[in-house]
């Protein structure tokens, strides 16, 4: 298990925050973060869809209001779970670290190290390239093993 996917930091997301704020989250049931996130909801998530688009077209993405950014959101946030390149990643960790986000997930392939040494330094954990799915699916192995 590499740094940035802390056995730790991965259980605390997975088993202990409830609210995720899905950056990247359309209503396209054919992009993985709607399926990522139908499977946040399965896991007894509350999803909180985070799109600009939502900005000029209010709107909800399965059943939970969508808003166009992190800043807009009424209530805290426990997780933002970021799915965009890595080079517009940094952005929405450092956004969340002002939210007072409580934790911050790069999805697989989304790599970038400054945003992780920033996010990890400002006291809030941080996982990058892999997915909830993934770590879900290697614990069911890992009780099995």
């Amino acid at each position: 298990m590499s740094e940035w996917q802390r056995r730790e930091w991965v259980d605390l997301m997975l088993d202990d925050l409830r609210t995720w704020a899905v950056v990247g989250l359309s209503g396209d049931p054919a992009r993985t973060a709607y399926s990522i996130a139908e499977l946040l909801q399965r896991r007894g998530k509350r999803i909180v869809p985070i799109h600009p688009r939502f900005a000029d077209q209010p709107g909800e993405v399965l059943g939970e209001r969508g808003y166009p950014s992190l800043a807009d959101v009424p209530f805290a946030i426990d997780v933002v779970d970021v799915f965009r390149r890595s080079e517009a990643a940094g952005e929405f960790a450092d956004q969340a670290v002002a939210v007072g986000a409580r934790a911050v997930w790069l999805q697989l392939g989304v790599v970038d190290p400054d945003a992780f040494e920033r996010t990890t330094r400002a006291g809030v954990p941080m996982v990058m390239d892999t997915c909830p799915a993934i770590q879900w699916r290697r614990r069911a192995g890992s009780a099995s093993a």
